[in-house]
């Protein structure tokens, strides 16, 4: 008989159980029926919320495992104590507990808390004998400093990694910024790629499967990122007035974005066919279409085509925008379609644009040569 080990936990806050078991899908489906049970990453464990009735959790398991009852409490928050910070404890990693709770608050998105979970770990695992109350500024900058000069850090991970810290010092402890400064690397300035119509055409084109070829089409066709289409929820499509809602996007902004009559037949194709639920593109078991598969899709799309530029899905996003902008749209409306906050964002695309160029005559065809 199989066996799962479980025990009581204090997870973000919350008492609860962890559940530990070999591979197994009988198991793994039993735990699925369970309500609010979240799979943790990070501990390679599942949680359930606690229950006092453990008659229930016996019942469940029976006679498929046997029910193990660990004393140990490896990740249990520590009681506070006088000037010490509570911790969260992560993979042998001690991360404040406040940090975790405000990034929840705010309603992150997931790849954001991640990024600054992951980066927020990493230095203070750098000073672990040290309460990171008590990291100087001069040991954050030492810190950096280690980053450039023995992990070479790029500039875009080295603001990643400023930013996780700020986060700490500034919007958990109130810190103000005048007191906690870091100097910032210059950013590249470098220019996002971008495909041609044409180009864009011939990835379409290639793609047969339905689903796959409304992914692409849609994300092309509305401007969006990665996350969003993936979690694009039915109603939200708005067929009366041509438009899809996009909510709590990046910087927790909501927006609307196009809706094409291209999309609309190809959707409505693809709903009689897939009959998605919640999810205007859902898993084979519901839920949300995963990132990877996402990326899948254009790559296998890219090998089928002659284009050899470094091409993402993000790509398609910034293609719409340049597109947008050479067909004489205003700058104004391509930065609401794609929700940036700042127009200095949008404004990169007028350094993309093709528009104009074919009424620039180069100096060097003014030049007359004599046949030889």
């Amino acid at each position: 008989m199989k066996k799962i080990e479980f025990e009581e936990i204090i997870y973000k806050g919350i008492p609860s159980l962890q559940l530990k078991f070999k591979y197994n899908t009988v198991i793994l489906n039993l735990i699925k029926k369970i309500p609010g049970r979240i799979w943790d990453n990070d501990l390679k464990c599942w949680i359930i919320p606690k229950t006092n009735n453990y008659d229930k959790l016996y019942e469940l398991f029976s006679d498929k495992a046997e029910l193990i009852f660990e004393e140990k409490n490896e990740i249990e928050i520590n009681k506070p104590e006088t000037n010490k910070t509570e911790f969260y404890t992560s993979n042998g990693v001690d991360i404040p507990f406040d940090y975790i709770k405000l990034l929840e608050i705010k309603r992150y998105a997931a790849p954001t808390k991640k990024t600054y979970i992951a980066n927020f770990k990493r230095f203070v695992n750098y000073y672990k004998n040290i309460d990171p109350l008590n990291i100087t500024k001069d040991q954050i900058r030492d810190y950096m400093l280690f980053l450039i000069e023995k992990r070479n850090l790029s500039a875009s991970a080295q603001n990643q990694a400023i930013n996780a810290i700020k986060f700490y010092y500034e919007k958990v402890l109130n810190q103000k910024r005048e007191v906690y400064r870091i100097e910032r690397p210059r950013k590249a300035k470098k220019l996002p790629v971008v495909l041609s119509i044409e180009e864009i055409t011939e990835i379409l084109k290639s793609i047969k499967n339905l689903k796959h070829k409304c992914i692409i089409y849609t994300i092309y066709s509305a401007g969006l990122r990665l996350g969003e289409v993936i979690t694009l929820k039915i109603k939200d499509i708005d067929y009366d007035r041509k438009q899809i809602f996009i909510q709590s996007a990046k910087g927790n902004k909501d927006r609307y974005t196009l809706l094409s009559d291209t999309i609309v037949s190809l959707l409505q194709k693809y709903f009689a066919e897939y009959k998605p639920k919640e999810y205007v593109f859902e898993g084979q078991k519901g839920g949300q279409y995963s990132r990877k598969s996402v990326q899948n899709i254009l790559k296998n799309a890219l090998k089928n085509t002659n284009i050899k530029k470094p091409a993402s899905i993000h790509t398609l996003r910034h293609s719409f925008a340049t597109h947008l902008l050479e067909d004489g749209t205003d700058l104004r409306y391509i930065q609401e379609l794609l929700g940036h906050q700042s127009m200095k964002t949008t404004q990169i695309y007028t350094h993309i644009t093709k528009k104009g160029f074919d009424k620039i005559k180069s100096p060097l065809d003014n030049i007359k040569f004599d046949e030889e």
